[in-house]
């Protein structure tokens, strides 16, 4: 499929060189004489590329308020600038705003193409890198056995068909926006957007900005996440990072299910369900003073809590096996093998839970290891953190024998309850033992019930 560029230029004659020199290019073209007209152009379907004059018929730098704008709604689309009064200053002015190119009038036509070639060859990479991200996300599915995870998946599938706001509380890189995905695809709002607001990651000054959109005084309009979300879903993460200034407004949005745009005069009505996530204890937040309960219980209808990776041991096995296959299918990969049964594995802490567990096995697959020795040097240089004074089996020589095989037996047998979610039946069968003669063991060893 052939990219489109559209040209915008109020000279007739500039309008039809570039009209054919582009479709002779291979490109398909819309064109656009005026301001206005290349205000509806852009509102109605973003372009691969745009060709801009700087002075159109509203202004002297018209040209770069339609250049913002199209920043606005996408800011990888790349921008080439033209104009017949050029100046150092509006090269800048047009860089410094984002323009891919700048180019003056007359223009060269083979140099014009060369932009444009390069122009697309830069927003299909960026494309190509957008689609690789989302299939190696979207692709995921919520895996695990532990209770913890197979009450989460009940929890979506009731929740999925309602239109109930969701609030979910987990650690960072436990599966938080995952879920949130999860529940937008089985809900009736699957076929619109899902937007990302993320609490932590933006400037305090631009909470409402993000939120509510903007209109300016040259005409145009900065669109909000709530718009943005209309007719699908709307994830805030990290809820608990935005101010309480910010919060009241969000409260009156859920109350009267309507905002204004910052600077603007009419209402805009409300179409999106909420979700929100945050990986603080939003209680504490609520007792400190930093979140407003209120609006707390208006976003709470339905909650979900995601514990640690390292609470749920038995399931790191299962996501091992099932991200070694999906990053071999996604990038195109040699199948390899991962212990399950590794020690670093099994008791590492996993600070950066799930998250953590797929980049390793990532680093991994990429690096390609040859044999299960390499793989087993990447693990423990990636974990540089592991505690070895957890695992004393290294340590025994300078112990007598029983209490060595005290020590030894007390992590073997810790680190397979550990395997089995702390069910002492299914540890009893792998290691061997009847399930009575498990408990004794573990009772004369010191070890204490993992439920």
């Amino acid at each position: 499929m052939s990219s489109e560029i559209l040209i915008i230029d109020d000279n007739v004659d500039i309008r039809n060189i570039l009209n054919d020199l582009i479709k002779d290019a291979g490109y398909k073209t819309r064109v656009a004489a005026n301001y206005n007209q290349a205000l509806k152009e852009i509102d109605k379907n973003l372009p691969d590329v745009a060709i801009i004059d700087v002075k159109l018929d509203k202004g002297d730098n018209d040209g770069i308020e339609l250049l913002n704008h199209i920043k606005t709604k996408n800011k990888d689309i790349p921008v080439i600038m033209i104009s017949g009064h050029a100046n150092i200053e509006m090269a800048i002015k047009s860089l410094k705003s984002g323009a891919f190119e700048f180019i003056q009038k007359p223009f060269d036509q083979e140099r014009l193409l060369n932009f444009i070639n390069r122009a697309v060859e830069n927003i299909n990479l960026k494309n190509k890198n957008k689609e690789l991200e989302n299939k190696l996300f979207h692709s995921f599915d919520l895996v695990g056995k532990s209770s913890n995870i197979e009450k989460i998946k009940d929890q979506i599938s009731k929740c999925s068909s309602s239109e109930s706001r969701i609030f979910i509380n987990g650690p960072t890189g436990s599966g938080k926006e995952l879920i949130s995905r999860k529940i937008h695809k089985l809900s009736k709002r699957k076929k619109g957007p899902f937007v990302i607001l993320n609490g932590a990651l933006l400037d305090v000054k631009k909470y409402e900005q993000e939120l509510f959109g903007e209109e300016k005084d040259n005409g145009s309009i900065s669109y909000g996440s709530l718009e943005k979300a209309s007719g699908g879903t709307l994830l805030i993460d990290e809820v608990s990072e935005i101010p309480l200034e910010t919060q009241s407004k969000i409260l009156r949005v859920l109350i009267d299910q309507k905002f204004k745009r910052i600077n603007g005069d009419h209402d805009i009505n409300v179409d999106v369900r909420i979700i929100c996530s945050t990986s603080k204890d939003i209680k504490n937040e609520i007792k400190a003073g930093n979140f407003r309960e209120d609006l707390f219980h208006r976003l709470n209808v339905f909650q979900i809590d995601i514990e640690p990776l390292a609470n749920r041991v038995e399931d790191i096995p299962l996501l091992i096996e099932y991200f070694s296959k999906k990053i071999s299918d996604i990038y195109n990969l040699k199948e390899f093998f991962i212990d399950t049964n590794n020690q670093y594995l099994i008791n590492y802490q996993w600070p950066g839970n799930v998250r953590e567990l797929r980049n390793l096995i990532e680093r991994i697959g990429i690096l390609s290891p040859g044999n299960s020795e390499k793989i087993s040097n990447i693990i423990k240089e990636s974990l540089k953190t592991y505690d070895d004074t957890n695992f004393k089996v290294e340590n025994t020589l300078s112990v007598p024998l029983k209490e060595a095989r005290e020590n030894f037996e007390k992590e073997y047998l810790t680190t397979q309850l550990k395997k089995f979610g702390g069910n002492i039946s299914k540890t009893a069968k792998f290691v061997g033992m009847e399930r009575s003669a498990l408990h004794r063991k573990l009772k004369g060893l010191g070890v204490k019930d993992l439920n």
